[in-house]
């Protein structure tokens, strides 16, 4: 099993029911020892996550 899954947009163009089973199925891996990075534009699935970082003027920033 791979130790790192990056998903880029996984939510994007999808009904709000599919969004939730995809960031579920996301956060079960997360829970099961994967480490998942997701990229999103999307507060929602911003929300779903443990922990948030925003990009600004290319600087990396974790959100408290």
């Amino acid at each position: 099993m791979p130790g790192l899954l990056l998903a880029d947009e996984p939510t994007g163009n999808l009904d709000a029911a599919t969004s939730a089973e995809v960031l579920g199925s996301l956060q079960g891996l997360n829970r099961s020892g994967l480490a998942v990075a997701v990229v999103t534009h999307d507060p929602d699935v911003s929300r779903a996550a443990r922990r948030g970082f925003t990009m600004r003027d290319g600087r990396l920033r974790e959100e408290p």
